[in-house]
């Protein structure tokens, strides 16, 4: 089907929508880093800009919409959040494109902080608005290890389907779990994602294979705790300074933390996709994406071609 994506940071959405077997035709963020990512690696169709500037007549026709809206209103790790956040609001801009464009489907995706948010009243809030310009809604709270992902990083993922259409949007059945009991295969560990890279202070070619050198403090906080390697990574974070090392995971092995090209491992991005911008920036992106592995299984439970109403 023919995509549109919002606030596509640096792809990693549209990069699953992309395997599954799909078409964007038009993406959109305000991050220039992001946008320089996304070109080099996805395409030149996204538009760097504040999409509440951008008309939906200036957005092509589609099939489906979809969009991480920013979520750091929402986040649990966020102890301000609150419902009149202003970066709350920013999903009324999904609400828009979707009421004026009209597409079969749409898709959003956010963390779970969404759904205990003023008391379940923003998720509430979401379902209604959707609900009124004639979709049928449903959401989930999923973990990304349950796919394959080697990270625990648990998303709230809304999907919307005209009301006009019979087809039934079914979200996917996990493929792993912790113990790979029940006929599902283990989850993926830290190690199955990194243990081949080579060591980054030794000469390699490695694309964002470089590390933050801001000094490890193992006292328990987030970004200053033990991995376990044979276990999957916690969720990797875009918080931080501009030294960019704060809440990047160490790495297993304790001496240092991990790079740029580990954390993306992590996040499910392949090896050949290459990250602009400073090693901060690279691991904001990184941090802010959508696993494409995770994002290629939902992509998969929408059909290839758009049904008849």
């Amino acid at each position: 089907m023919k995509v549109v994506s919002l606030f596509s940071g640096a792809g990693g959405l549209d990069l699953g929508f992309i395997l599954a077997g799909h078409s964007i035709v038009w993406a959109n963020d305000l991050y220039g880093d992001a946008v320089d990512t996304y070109k080099k690696n996805i395409g030149n169709h996204i538009v760097l800009g504040d999409i509440k500037t951008i008309p939906s007549d200036m957005i092509p026709d589609c099939d489906i919409v979809i969009g991480g809206f920013p979520c750091q209103g929402f986040s649990v790790a966020n102890v301000k959040r609150h419902t009149s956040d202003s970066r709350n609001a920013l999903y009324k801009e999904l609400l828009r494109v979707v009421s004026d464009k009209k597409p079969s489907f749409f898709l959003a995706e956010n963390v779970k902080g969404l759904l205990s948010i003023g008391n379940g009243e923003v998720i509430k809030m979401i379902v209604r608005d959707f609900s009124e310009i004639g979709y049928r809604v449903q959401y989930k709270l999923l973990n990304t290890a349950d796919f394959g992902v080697p990270q625990i990083r648990q998303r709230v993922i809304i999907v919307g389907v005209r009301d006009d259409l019979e087809y039934e949007f079914k979200f996917p059945l996990q493929t792993h779990n912790k113990q790979g009991s029940n006929g599902l295969k283990r989850w993926k560990s830290v190690m199955d994602a990194i243990g081949h890279y080579p060591n980054p202070d030794s000469q390699n070619d490695l694309p964002n294979h470089e590390y933050s050198h801001y000094k490890l403090n193992m006292n328990g906080y987030i970004g200053h705790r033990p991995l376990q390697a044979d276990l999957p990574s916690p969720t990797i974070t875009a918080r931080g300074d501009d030294k960019g090392g704060v809440v990047i995971h160490p790495h297993p092995n304790g001496n240092r933390r991990m790079t740029c090209r580990e954390v993306a491992a992590i996040q499910s991005f392949p090896d050949d996709f290459v990250f602009c911008g400073t090693k901060s920036s690279v691991y904001r992106q990184i941090g802010n994406a959508v696993p494409p592995l995770f994002a290629c299984q939902l992509a998969k439970q929408f059909p290839l071609e758009a049904p008849d109403a």
